[in-house]
């Protein structure tokens, strides 16, 4: 079974530290530390205390200083690396994380997926030929030898590139890699780690390369361990959660992101708030339970960047994009489906699935339990739909990355009908005329509260007429609203009238029309 030795740079936050360190020894797991050389002396003096009776924790031997950008970063993790080897003998893996990551699985569902595929989890894509770099130099970073922190010493940083671009001062590659490039937070296991170690022991010529490298936490490891392990062996992917703005930071992970974090097919995610108490803790609880069912839905990136792309509108500080900007875009289309019977609109919907592929959604804005991807909290309750109605319809357009959604609303929700034809979208609406027998009209008072099991016969049959003309009333609202693009489907029109209906409104075949008007059961109570 995997045992994971945690590899956990840190720089701050102490308190945070032993917590998390705490959390993943709680299942015998393994902890190694290092406590950046350049922070306070008294708080890596709190970690000793608190954390070194723990047989299952160490600490590196030495502390490195370390800055962003630079080879110190790389050299500190080599210094844990040697120390985690050698300290937990018993340890099949060896996991990166930082102070700010927190497990979003449990150690049964970590384990389980390490067991199940014997592989390294670490991002390599080709350094020359992949996109992974967004912004800033490229071959820079490789063929000039960089000596300053462009962070701290930007004038001296720019002075040395661009001399060394006068002079023509390129230097060669070791002839023998191929440079990869990928997050630092990788997975590996514990054979590879260890023919990294001896590659670096014996090669100081590629140690004197990366040394001058620029940023090399993000092309040593996944450069050496490309090298040395067969790519069948490799699965180019972290096995940490992360996101960055549009301004270059991580985005940082609150109390209320607890859902969208499980639903991310990671292990860990970084970075957590240190604030964050109650995520923290349930996190905590998460990894140390056999909790192996988890529902894997990865949206978290695509909804992150929607939000930031079209809610801001590339403003830092400005309002969220469902306080600004409500329209649904200009070149999609919004079919609402109105009917009382919500079973007939729904059993509609699902014959149509059957030979059109357009995305679906039953009573979103009536139906509390209503099937809805997780977009962030927003499709949580009905309040919270009805209030931010746009948004959430732009969401899921942006969702299922189509330019045709189809909703259901009971013909009673006249108001947000209007409020969708009032949209810059195109939008078309379906009316569904059912017959109402009695004995679903009590069923629906019964279902709104209007009467109860135990109503009696003739206290029910008062209500029929008033509920009977409501209904009414609500058809006779939509046809005054001047509503364009209405359609009406009739449950006694011919099978040819409701094809020609059902093909106009849906934009269908001709043949796919007929076969859904002519389905026996539609109507069916």
């Amino acid at each position: 079974m995997a045992k994971i030795a945690f590899i956990m740079l840190c720089h701050k936050n102490p308190e945070a530290v032993v917590q998390q360190a705490r959390q993943l020894i709680a299942v015998d797991d393994y902890v190694a530390i290092h406590f950046d050389g350049r922070s306070s002396d008294a708080d890596f003096e709190l970690l000793q205390r608190e954390l070194g009776s723990e047989p299952n924790v160490t600490f590196a031997p030495r502390r490195v200083k370390c800055g962003w950008g630079e080879w110190s970063l790389v050299e500190a993790t080599l210094v844990t690396v040697r120390r985690a080897l050698e300290a937990f003998p018993k340890s099949t893996h060896l996991y990166m994380v930082s102070g700010d990551c927190m497990a979003i699985k449990s150690a049964a569902y970590a384990r389980d997926l390490l067991d199940r595929d014997e592989a390294d989890f670490i991002e390599s894509f080709d350094f020359f030929e992949s996109d992974w770099i967004k912004t800033g130099i490229k071959e820079e970073r490789l063929i000039y030898r960089h000596w300053f922190n462009e962070r701290s010493n930007k004038r001296w940083y720019y002075l040395s590139l661009g001399l060394q671009r006068k002079l023509g001062l390129k230097r060669a590659i070791p002839a023998d890699l191929q440079i990869q490039i990928g997050s630092q937070w990788w997975c590996l296991r514990r054979q590879t780690v260890e023919r990294v170690i001896d590659f670096v022991d014996a090669r100081k010529d590629v140690v004197d390369f990366f040394r001058r490298t620029w940023i090399p936490d993000e092309t040593f490891f996944q450069t050496l361990v490309r090298h040395l392990v067969p790519g069948r062996e490799i699965r180019s992917r972290s096995l940490t959660f992360l996101m960055f703005t549009d301004y270059g930071y991580p985005v940082t992970f609150y109390n209320d992101h607890y859902d969208l974090l499980l639903g991310q097919g990671a292990l860990f995610a970084r970075k957590v708030s240190p604030e964050a108490k109650e995520l923290r803790k349930r996190l905590g609880r998460l990894w140390a339970s056999d909790r192996n069912n988890f529902a894997i839905s990865d949206e978290g990136r695509s909804l992150f960047g929607f939000l930031t792309s079209k809610g801001r509108v590339g403003h830092r500080f400005a309002p969220r994009f469902w306080e600004s900007e409500t329209t649904l875009g200009r070149d999609r289309e919004l079919l609402i489906v109105a009917c009382k019977k919500w079973h007939v609109a729904k059993r509609l919907l699902g014959v149509l699935k059957h030979f059109e592929d357009v995305p679906a959604i039953d009573y979103l804005f009536n139906e509390e339990d209503t099937a809805l991807p997780d977009l962030g909290g927003i499709q949580a309750t009905l309040a919270k739909r009805t209030r931010h109605r746009r948004a959430l319809i732009r969401m899921l357009f942006d969702y299922y990355d189509t330019g045709r959604l189809v909703i259901c609303l009971d013909t009673a929700s006249i108001d947000l009908m209007s409020d969708f034809f009032a949209d810059r979208s195109r939008t078309k609406l379906l009316e569904v005329e059912c017959d109402m027998s009695d004995d679903y009209l009590i069923g629906h008072a019964q279902r709104v509260g209007l009467a109860g099991a135990n109503t009696s016969p003739e206290a029910a049959a008062r209500l029929l007429p008033t509920l009977r003309r409501d209904i009414g009333l609500e058809s006779e609202r939509i046809g005054d609203a001047g509503f364009a693009n209405v359609y009406r489907l009739r449950e006694h029109d011919s099978i040819r009238a409701k094809a020609d209906v059902l093909r106009d409104f849906f934009s269908i075949s001709d043949e796919v029309a007929t076969k859904v008007a002519g389905t026996d059961y539609l109507f069916v109570d």
